[in-house]
Parts: C-alpha cells; structure tokens; sequence
C-alpha cells in the first residue's frame, strides 16, 4: 500500500518528519518497508531561478543566437547565450544557473556549466518548458507574468512541493487502514492529536431533474448500496493538483471524473464507480446476480463468463459492473459523457473475496472490499465525491442520495478487565493511560466499573472482536518498545518424548544428505487426478485451481512431479527424498499422517573416468531403506512382496499389522499420469510409526566377543515363490544365540533346474561370545537350520 506524506498531513496537523512518521507508523503495526522521495517534476527545478531580461542583442558572431544580461538576484548581472527567437528585454524568465542539473521531458538530465558560444561567454540557460520537465512545448522560451518576483526559486514560484512516499506493506487483518484517513488514525492516536476528516457540509442537492431508480435485490451480498447523479459534467484531463497526487501514490491519471473516484478511494477507502448515465438503458440501477454463463465485457475489453453468484450492477437489459471488482466496457465514463451516476456501496466481503478470485481479477476496489470496507463511510464519500466532481469538471447534483440500508450493521460490544489486559501485555500500564488510548483509537467506552471497561467498537475495525484484540490495540499504540524486557526468567522443565521427531529427521536428512541425496518440499495441494480413492480424499472448498484441489493422499505423485519437472530440464539422473504429511477423510474424520519419502532415477553412480555410470536399480534403494533402519536400530521386522500403493514391484517391511516402509519400482500408470518417462524407484515410510519404535529402542552395551566368528554357506534348491526374507526369518528363529548373520551370496535360475525352482546359496555367521566354537557345535546349529529350512521352505540341500 503506497501513502503521501503530504496527504497525511491534510488529516493530522504534525510538525514532525517523514522518517519519525514511518518510526510511528511501523511502531504501531503499519511497517513501512521503504520510504522515497518523490519529486512532482524530474530534478524538482533545483537551481532554476526566476531571472529578469536586462538587455538583449544579437550575437556578434551568429545570424540566430542572442547575448542577453540577466538579473537572478545576485550582486552582479548574468551573461548568457540564448538562440531563442522569442528573447527580448523585459521579459521575466526561468534560467539554470551554473552547476544546474537540467531534467528534459525527453531525453538524459544534462549539467549547465560556464561556457564560451561563438567567442562569447555564457552563464547559464534561459529555459523553455520542455527543457525543465514542465511541458512538451520547444515553440521558445517560458515567458512569465511581469509579476514574477526576480530570483525566487523556481519551485517556489511554480509552488511544486516535494513528497514522501511510504510503501506499507499492510497485513491483512488492518482492514481499516487501507487508506490515508485510516492511516492517519494511527498517528493521532500515537502523538495524541485530533484528526481532521473532509469538509462536506457544502454539498447540496440542485435539483431532482435526473433521478435514476435504484432496486437492490440481493440484500445479503449488498447490504448497503448508495448512488447520486450529477448532470452537465465535462469529461476532460484532471489539474495538474489532482495529477501530482495521485502520481505520488503510483495511480495513472484517466480523466478528471475517473481520477476523483480513485482520490477518494485512497484518501477515505471506500470504493466508488461512477456509470455513464446514458448508459443505463431503462433508467434504473438493478444489483443482483445475473444467469450462470452470461457473457459480459469488462473495461479492459475481455469477455468474461459470470457465475450466478457474481452480484452484478445491470440495468434494465445486461450487466454494467461487476459488484466491487471491475466496471464493464460499455458503462464506462468517456469524453462524451455529460451526466453521471455515482456508486458508493458497502458489499459483502465473502461475496466480492470469491468473484475476484474466480474470474483472477486484483483490483483497488475489490482489495478493500475483501477485507471489509467501512459500512458508515457510503454516503459521506459519496458527498466529497460530487464536490470534487463538481470542482474539477463542473456540474450539478441532480437527484437526492440513494441509500439502501435495511439493516444497519451494529457496532461490536465487548468487555474488557484491567487485570485482563494488564496479564496480556505484561505490564500494569495505568486504567488512565488505557482510556486514553481508546478514546484516541475512536473505540468509544459504554460503561466503567473497577474491575473493566464495556466498549463499542466501530465496524470499520473489522479485527476488533474480542477483549485480546482490544489489547493489542492498546499495546500497539502504547509503544512495543515500551514494554521492559523482565530481568529474570522463569522457565520450568520440559519433559517431552525423546528423542523428538527433529532430531530423528535430522539424523536422517544428514546420512541422506551425505550421501548424494536432495531434500525437497512439495505442495501438500495436488490434482484430484492422483488419486485413486477419491471417496476419501480431503477437498478444497474453494481450490486455486483445478491442479490444486485436493490434499495429497500420498507422497508418490508430488515427488514426480519434481522429477519430471528436473527431467525436462535435462536432469534425468536423481536422488531425492522429502518429509510431509498426506491426508485423508476416513468415518467422517480428518487424518493427518507424518510420511518420509525417497526418489531413485537415472545414473545411481555417475559416469567417471574409472569407469562407466551405472544405471539405479531396486536393490541400490533396498540398501539405502536398509541402512537407515539399522541406523535407527530398527531390525525385528517381516518382510513382504507387493504390488499395492503404485508399485509394480517392490518390498513392505513390517511390524505386526503395521507396513513401516513400502519400497519398489513405480509403476508405469504412475509415471505417466506425472509426465515421467524413466523407471523410478520410489520408497514410503510410515514416520509416525518410525518414531514410535526409535522411542521404544534401548540401546545396551555389549562388550565386543573375544571369540571368534565362524562362518558356513548353503546351496539349496528351493520353490520361486520363496524368498530370501521367509528363509532369514526361518534361519533367525531357528537359534537366537549363535546365529549373528544371514546372507545370500548367489542366485541361479535357468533352464538347467527343474521347473519353477531358484537356486540360492546362503552364508551363515555364527559366533559364541562365551567360548570358541567347537565343530561339534557348528554342525548341531547347521543341522537345525538344514531341517527347519527343508521343513517350512521346502530348501533341498545342494551338495
């Protein structure tokens, strides 16, 4: 939000700075991100001097230039050349003086220095409009009245008056500073002064010549709607006053007419529309909604498709304006206009928020709208409106005020204690300083008694509706900084579970990290398209888009996302893994679940001149899931195949009924839904669950074994559908004491075994921390396994 410093000053009475008043404004919530200086013309005509013609001849040596003798002002005349053929004595002009950075209109600022033109010396310049950035015109020299007092600054004569412009960056609930008036409350409140609001009291109605009938159907979108006409207006560019200050603030002059609208808009910030009278077919102004689907011409010539809950401003044939957002293209004000109806309405917030965001239009208007407009400021800016019309483009009122206010909306009554708003700041600040600083807010107190205040607020604070929120209005004015900074701290010790979930994730992100892997962050936002159990897919009411419009449901598809988005980019080769939630609506209830993901694709090991890349595969991700359960201590689990959850194949560790981790290759379906076109492989873990045993886990010193290790290979033959997980948990179970070690070191299927059999070779540690290991002891251990192996596996031992 942009604001002028000399504005401000038209509504509170201040002597102080323009950098103490962005102190206050950012001491009392409005911070002030920059603050600049802003000049009504390039270079503000530093230097330039009004300058009286003493004598003026021709050059000796040229047929066109001029030496003229110059009073500025000083002890002596000036001598300057001048090729202008409108020179003369006598005339009183605008002259650069030496040292003077002149500003063009077009072209680069350039410096006046002491100069010889043709053997005669020069001391400066006599100005034509266009070279000082007062005009276009290059006809001769500016030529000013006889009156114009010699040696006075140019930018006192021409009464161009620096400014300041404050770009404020508002949060959303200051509904009600999103103006200057608003701004200006703040700093009267802070500095304890009055404000001062335009003088309407002389609007007057002329005559009732052109009423224009006004019928408000839809009450609850509009609960205020007020308008005025005023005849014989002349469409025409605004004063160069109304110009400058609306420049100061960013805002491009249109018309007078137009420009008026916006002065008030950002002095009072109510919004204001004002239609072409002779635009409004019947002669009626009709606020409603309008048919799904109708086509209507906004002012920036796009047909736009409105939905039957866009509240539309129509006349007796089509729509003329979208209700707070944008006017349309045929009811606009324009060179022809002579008669206007003025707009100035308060429109549901809800309502006028949800139209913006549906057709993608931001404009001042709706801005303000969206946050909640003042619902006692229509008809006073409805006066300073036609004043101002009625200044700068003439004309006359002619018809009374509308204003269509069935239910007055009711200022908000709360109760507030002393010792509430003592315990809230932290500091007993004084019943006298805290009715002070409401009074100074316009926060008016009903009743007192010894323990609080009963308080009216007025509905332009649209943020003030409960006793804390009257609290940090006190605070904010009473000055943050004037809270004391307490010289002992209390604390008291905080038994939470550990080790936190932060701490575990770190460790994570760190051996990840470590290793080659990125972090990323996805949107938890996705496209309804991912999902396969719509049913149970928690909805966005109102989605962005349609890309937007459900909470994920799993990690999968945002993780894709980022891969193709890299592949398209020619990063094809990835490890990546993320931490976030996904989420659900199951029994009528909203689950939310803490996941951790990890993305292999492309080249696991890059190309290096010791050798060639070498592509990710199933069980690179497999040991990367592997270690980092053992890192966590994580080892008592059962291992399953599966093809659930978007895999094509892959593993489920598990505990119980509880899937820790899910692992494999991403199906094809899967990557083409994401724009994905290399295998990927993709692993889910249950964090939630993760951090429940790492909770669980006790860690026990073991002194490392005096004895050695021994170890002992299998050949069996076993079925295909066995896998190396059931024989580990067979071989595991079968002797817990010596048994340290399970791996397979070789796999074999071909046509040289019979059918639908695997050869697998495993390798057995085995290992006493009591004694050494006797042959004895080692064959009783291996024949146990043999038997168990063949018995629940059906493992024919390969001699």
């Amino acid at each position: 939000m942009k604001i002028s410093y000399n504005w401000l000053k038209e509504f509170v009475d201040v002597n102080k700075s323009p950098e103490e008043i962005s102190v206050i404004l950012t001491g009392t919530g409005l911070e002030v991100e920059s603050l600049e200086k802003v000049q009504a013309v390039p270079g503000g005509l530093e230097g330039l001097v009004i300058g009286y013609v003493l004598e003026c001849t021709d050059h000796p040596n040229s047929d066109h230039l001029h030496l003229t003798k110059l009073d500025v002002g000083g002890t002596e005349p000036l001598s300057v050349v001048c090729g202008a053929a409108n020179v003369a004595a006598g005339q009183k002009v605008v002259v650069a003086t030496v040292g003077t950075t002149v500003y063009p209109t077009t072209g680069e600022p350039f410096k006046i220095n002491k100069s010889k033109i043709r053997g005669e010396v020069s001391e400066g310049m006599i100005c034509a409009e266009d070279e000082i950035g007062l005009g276009s015109s290059h006809a001769g020299i500016m030529i000013l009245d006889a009156d114009a007092p010699v040696g006075t600054p140019a930018k006192e004569y021409f009464k161009l008056n620096d400014d300041y412009m404050y770009e404020i960056g508002l949060t959303p609930n200051r509904a009600d500073a999103v103006s200057h008036l608003g701004t200006a409350r703040d700093i009267a409140a802070f500095l304890k002064v009055g404000i001062t609001k335009p003088d309407v009291s002389a609007f007057k109605v002329d005559n009732t010549n052109s009423p224009i009938e006004v019928v408000v159907e839809n009450e609850q979108a509009a609960p205020r709607y007020a308008g005025i006409t005023i005849s014989g207006v002349e469409v025409k560019e605004s004063p160069a006053w109304l110009k400058e200050r609306l420049a100061v603030i960013g805002v491009r002059s249109i018309n007078n007419v137009v420009d008026v609208t916006n002065y008030v808009l950002h002095e009072l910030g109510q919004p204001l529309h004002a239609f072409d009278a002779a635009a409004i077919t019947g002669n009626k102004v009709i606020v409603k909604n309008v048919a799904e689907g109708t086509v209507f011409k906004t002012l920036d010539d796009v047909d736009r498709k409105l939905s039957a809950d866009d509240l539309m401003i129509c006349n007796t044939e089509e729509p003329m304006c979208i209700a707070g957002v944008f006017g349309g293209a045929k009811s606009g004000v324009s060179e022809s206009t002579t008669s206007i109806f003025l707009e100035s309405a308060y429109f549901n917030s809800v309502s006028v928020r949800k139209t913006a965001k549906r057709h993608g239009l931001k404009t001042d208007a709706s801005f303000r709208f969206e946050r909640g407009t003042d619902p006692d400021m229509p008809v006073f800016a409805l006066k300073r409106a036609a004043l101002l019309i009625q200044q700068v483009a003439g004309g006359v009122v002619s018809s009374d005020i509308f204003d269509h206010y069935p239910a007055p909306v009711a200022p908000f009554e709360i109760e507030v204690t002393y010792s509430g708003i003592n315990r809230l700041i932290g500091k007993v600040i004084g019943n006298d300083t805290i009715k002070a600083i409401l009074k100074g807010l316009d926060i008016e107190i009903v009743a007192e008694t010894e323990e609080g205040l009963s308080l009216k607020v007025a509905p332009y604070r649209v943020d003030v509706t409960r006793e804390v929120d009257v609290v940090e209005e006190i605070l904010r004015i009473y000055g943050y900084n004037n809270i004391e900074i307490p010289t002992q701290i209390r604390a008291s010790l905080n038994n939470s579970i550990r080790p936190e979930k932060d701490t575990v994730q770190n460790a994570i992100s760190d051996i990840l990290s470590a290793n080659g892997f990125n972090e990323i962050m996805n949107n938890s936002l996705t496209k309804s398209a991912y999902s396969d159990d719509l049913e149970h897919a928690v909805k966005i009411l109102n989605p962005l888009s349609s890309d937007l419009d459900v909470m994920r449901q799993s990690m999968l598809y945002s993780g894709l996302e980022a891969i193709s988005y890299n592949q398209n980019r020619k990063a094809a080769d990835l490890k990546l893994y993320e931490f976030g939630k996904i989420y659900s609506f199951v029994d009528e209830k909203y689950v939310e679940q803490q996941r951790f993901s990890i993305f292999l694709t492309g080249a696991f090991k890059l190309e290096q001149w010791s050798g060639k890349a070498v592509a990710a595969s199933f069980y690179n991700l497999k040991a990367v899931v592997d270690g980092l359960l053992k890192k966590l201590n994580i080892t008592d689990y059962t291992t399953e195949e599966t093809t659930a959850n978007g895999f094509a194949y892959g593993l489920e560790y598990r505990r119980g009924n509880k899937v820790l981790v899910s692992f494999g290759s991403v199906a094809s379906a899967s990557l083409k839904k994401a724009g994905v076109d290399k295998e990927t492989f993709y692993a889910d873990f249950d964090f939630d669950a993760i951090l429940k045993l790492v909770r669980k886990n006790v860690i026990v010193y073991q002194e490392v074994s005096k004895f050695p290790a021994v170890r002992r290979d299998l050949s069996m033959l076993i079925d295909r559908s066995v896998s190396f997980g059931q024989l580990k948990q067979i071989a595991l179970k079968t002797d817990k004491k010596l048994l340290k070690e399970v791996n397979v070191f070789d796999v074999y299927v071909g046509d040289k075994l019979p059918a639908g059999k695997k050869s697998y070779a495993l390798s057995f540690i085995l290992q006493d921390t009591e004694k050494t290991l006797t042959d004895k002891a080692i064959d009783a251990t291996m024949q146990k396994l043999i038997y168990n192996l063949d018995k629940e596996a059906g493992a024919e031992i390969r001699k």
